[in-house]
């Protein structure tokens, strides 16, 4: 098996479907000529402009300037800083890209941008993810940061708005990047997002925490506000970026945990940037916002977030078990239950699995469940009685499981209206909330095949009118230039005759920047 079989063998299967192959010989000549552009000006810009990690991690995690690095030699060196990297298709699902970070795993973009937009694109690509992400977790600290900032992430709340702004967002990338889109297509692109994001009925969890993430390990500063460097992966990877962000066009401002509710447009550089004052700075930000998530705080806040996001989340019990379903709808008792927590019951809709520690998630429940809150036992079969803490009143037949028949109940001496078959729960608080399944795995097992994500057509499309545009001829001289670099045997003559050639193709000018540079260094 080859580093990067390993590393994909060692993933859990839900998020294996999601890993494509690199597939090296698909690179052109032109991409791998756009590699070499984007790297050696960054190299040559970024030498005392980003944090000094950067350069001694480029070697450190397989990255070179000459040739588009390949995932076996990464993870070669990953391996020995403790991670891994796999590639993937463009934009991935945000559960699926945390949910990687938190295992020590980046998502790199198999594809590269087009030499139309070497500067600056809003698609992933190879570029922005091997050589913006990786050199800097050469850094631990910083690494872990990376781990911590997937996990939080990974455990904040999601709407369905959010995936419908995902959805755009991973549609106009790929308009964006195709070299014949036209101005009809990118323009439906962009008013799709902008619907998208006007449909938000508040800003969630998760899109906050997508938003400190793109602050910080997208479009970090690190070091003074008068004089700071460069870790963000955006920045580090974008030439445009890298040379626009340390000038006086941007505004820099310490960073806090206000970044979390400033928003950002992918589709332009960014007039203002935070800057950590060092990379425990980073974490100190982190706890910061951990603490307004549902995740940490559970109890009514939590169960408030679950309602609103109308999306699959997991409530952690008292005991540790771990119910995934969606909530629906509480019942406030007479009196709280514990601190923070005054809700009496809680409805759930169907599938409801349990699990314990994000494992061995059971066969989801199809039906209605419910959580009653207080100190009480549900005996394993026959009729019960329970008087709970909050005020409530239930009484009923347990059939085993969990599951209940004729379900009864009274708070404050009028009745509740109950579901007459259930699966009912019973737990003396409710210590967390969290975003998505608690056993991811399980979850995927049973549905799947309902929520398959796969490469869409537009970037199907886009992939292959990319690998037709480069005319064979302008294709062979492109890799002439880079046979004669490599070789270091420079022809004067037929370097002219290559520079009248590209001359010929007017939409092209990276072939005549290689050969100029050729020029200047037998020079």
């Amino acid at each position: 098996m080859t580093p990067t079989d390993r590393t994909i063998a060692r993933l859990p299967a839900h998020l294996r479907r999601y890993v494509v192959s690199q597939d090296y010989d698909a690179y052109t000549p032109r991409d791998q000529a756009v590699w070499r552009h984007i790297l050696r000006q960054l190299r040559s810009h970024l030498g005392d402009k980003a944090h000094p990690v950067y350069l001694e991690g480029l070697e450190a995690t397989g990255i070179g300037v000459e040739r588009i690095p390949s995932l076996d030699e990464m993870n070669e060196q990953l391996s020995k800083l403790g991670w891994a990297a796999v590639g993937v298709r463009g934009f991935i699902p945000p559960a699926v890209f945390t949910e990687l970070q938190t295992l020590g795993v980046l998502a790199i973009a198999a594809d590269i941008r087009t030499h139309e937009h070497i500067q600056y694109t809003p698609a992933p690509d190879i570029v922005h993810e091997s050589a913006g992400h990786a050199p800097i977790i050469a850094n631990a600290r910083y690494a872990e940061y990376l781990k911590r900032c997937g996990l939080v992430g990974f455990k904040s709340i999601s709407t369905e708005e959010d995936e419908a702004v995902f959805q755009a967002i991973r549609n106009l990338s790929v308009v964006k990047e195709d070299p014949t889109a036209t101005q009809e297509e990118i323009a439906h692109a962009q008013a799709r997002l902008e619907a998208a994001n006007q449909s938000r009925r508040y800003v969630s969890e998760s899109t906050r925490a997508s938003r400190l993430y793109w602050w910080t390990a997208e479009y970090g500063l690190i070091g003074s506000v008068e004089n700071p460097r460069i870790y963000g992966a955006g920045l580090l990877s974008s030439i445009g970026e890298a040379k626009h962000c340390l000038t006086s066009a941007v505004k820099k401002v310490p960073l806090s945990i206000q970044c979390a509710d400033t928003e950002y447009d992918i589709t332009r550089m960014q007039p203002q940037l935070f800057v950590a004052r060092d990379f425990e700075h980073l974490f100190e930000v982190l706890a910061d916002f951990e603490a307004t998530l549902a995740w940490k705080r559970g109890g009514d806040f939590g169960l408030k977030e679950a309602i609103e996001a109308r999306t699959v989340n997991h409530l952690v019990l008292s005991d540790g078990r771990e119910i995934t379903a969606r909530v629906v709808e509480t019942l406030p008792g007479t009196r709280p239950v514990a601190e923070g927590l005054s809700t009496a019951l809680v409805r759930l809709e169907g599938p409801v699995m349990v699990s314990r520690a994000g494992k061995d998630g059971s066969k989801p429940w199809p039906g209605l469940a419910l959580v009653a809150f207080g100190a009480g036992e549900l005996p394993d079969r026959g009729p019960f009685k329970l008087e709970l803490a909050s005020g409530l009143k239930l009484q009923g037949f347990a059939v085993g499981g969990g599951e209940v028949l004729n379900l009864r109940g009274e708070l404050n001496g009028r009745p509740v209206k109950l579901p007459n078959v259930a699966q009912l729960f019973l737990s003396e608080g409710l210590p967390s909330v969290a975003g998505g399944p608690a056993d991811p795995a399980a979850w995927d097992r049973w549905f799947g095949e309902l929520n398959a994500f796969s490469e869409g057509e537009g970037e199907a499309k886009a992939r292959a009118k990319k690998a037709t545009a480069l005319h064979p001829s302008l294709a062979a001289l492109y890799r002439e230039v880079r046979a004669m670099r490599e070789s270091k045997s420079l022809q004067p003559e037929r370097l002219e005759q290559i520079s009248r050639a590209a001359t010929d193709f007017s939409d092209d000018w990276l072939l005549k920047v290689e050969v100029d540079e050729m020029k200047k260094a037998r020079a």
